[in-house]
């Protein structure tokens, strides 16, 4: 047997944010229970001794200790192929996601453009690009390398994607990785879009009043720090 190699996910509709982050959140909680050998643990799933009003406060590894892990409950989980096994450095986690037929334009209702910021992205003909750079960098990040450079790199190519294949209509800003500036800077829509920022459970919903929630990417790097 041929196993595909479509990907499948959680599916839920896009009027509410915070519970498909919340989804989300529980499928994570699921990779790093296998990351970290974490399973099924009557000991410590633990029921709520209140009601939960805000996301934050929800415990999500009451996903894996009351039910288990990704292996645990994955039928692909013991495969060999080693697509579906937690990314330790040997074995790709990052796969295209289809686009479907490429021959020609959607026709289906939503092709029109109608969201406020692309549509004043557009406008103004330039994207606000954000690039988180390590501490102490004084480079020209324009010309950065590493990870730096990647992130530039995708500031560019969103800038193609954007204005018809120019990947030149794009302003870049460092900004340093140790403190909360580059979340700020996107709160206060000082830039637009923010490239190499880390993924983190107080970033992802909103912590009124500083913080108002955040939408993040596929991951399209991954470090050699533990799971977080």
């Amino acid at each position: 047997k041929a196993m595909t190699d479509v990907p499948l996910a959680i599916v839920t509709r896009n009027s509410d944010r915070e519970f498909s982050d919340v989804i989300n959140w529980v499928v994570h909680a699921l990779f790093y229970g296998q990351e970290r050998g974490l399973t099924k643990d009557s000991s410590l799933c633990k029921s709520y001794t209140k009601p939960i009003s805000r996301a934050t406060d929800l415990n999500f590894m009451n996903a894996v200790y009351c039910v288990g892990n990704y292996g645990d409950i994955s039928v692909y989980g013991q495969d060999d192929s080693r697509m579906n096994h937690i990314n330790n450095g040997t074995n790709g986690m990052l796969h295209h996601i289809p686009f479907g037929n490429m021959s020609g334009k959607d026709n289906y209702p939503g092709n029109t453009v109608t969201d406020t910021l692309l549509n004043d992205i557009r406008e103004k003909q330039s994207l606000n690009c954000g690039v988180v750079v390590p501490d102490g960098y004084n480079g020209d990040i324009a010309n950065g390398n590493g990870l730096v450079g990647m992130s530039v790199d995708y500031c560019r190519m969103l800038s193609a994607g954007l204005f018809d294949g120019n990947p030149d209509l794009v302003k870049l800003f460092a900004l340093s990785e140790s403190d909360e500036s580059p979340f700020f800077a996107l709160d206060n829509r000082s830039i637009d879009v923010l490239a190499g920022g880390r993924i983190e459970k107080k970033y992802d919903f909103a912590s009124p009043p500083l913080l108002g929630g955040f939408h993040f990417s596929t991951p399209y790097y991954y470090g050699d720090e533990p799971a977080r």
